[in-house]
């Protein structure tokens, strides 16, 4: 039996605390091609942290750089996305990205996030984690860009899905 794998969605911030927005979203589809892009800030958008930027590597001059406007990003993923059931193993976090994003767009978020626990048994949530920790160090690639981290997400599903 083939395992389905679920959508898969990750972001990543300014940092944690309040006043933290998206600068990076990632996502992968069933079919597990991976799409991601940087979001360039709002003006008001101040908040930033030194630490989160030292674990994703992502600096404001590279988002003013490369960045996607926040309208543009939002249009794109509700376009990508319209109707779709999308997973996160961050939800609270992402969940409040995601709606600042859309706030700030003036748009009306068509797609769900839930938590990726939903889909897990007791017994595969207790080895999510340190399935994803092997993971990491067998696939060798960057930490905390959205783009690699939903793949190892959807990698990390798959194995602890095949477990009895």
């Amino acid at each position: 039996m083939q395992i389905v794998v679920p959508p898969i969605i990750d972001l990543e911030a300014s940092g944690f605390g309040s006043g933290s927005y998206p600068i990076e979203i990632g996502y992968a589809l069933e079919d597990r091609v991976v799409h991601s892009c940087l979001v360039k800030p709002a003006e008001r958008w101040t908040h930033w942290s030194e630490e989160a930027e030292s674990m994703h590597g992502i600096s404001r001059e590279m988002l003013q750089q490369e960045g996607r406007s926040i309208r543009e990003v939002a249009m794109f993923l509700n376009d990508q996305l319209r109707g779709k059931t999308l997973y996160s193993d961050a939800w609270s976090y992402d969940s409040s990205w995601l709606g600042r994003l859309f706030d700030e767009a003036e748009l009306v978020q068509r797609f769900r996030l839930e938590t990726i626990n939903r889909l897990l048994t007791p017994e595969q949530m207790e080895a999510w984690h340190n399935t994803k920790k092997s993971l990491w160090n067998e696939m060798a690639i960057d930490r905390h860009r959205a783009a690699n981290d939903v793949r190892v997400l959807q990698e990390t599903y798959l194995r602890v899905s095949s477990r009895n």
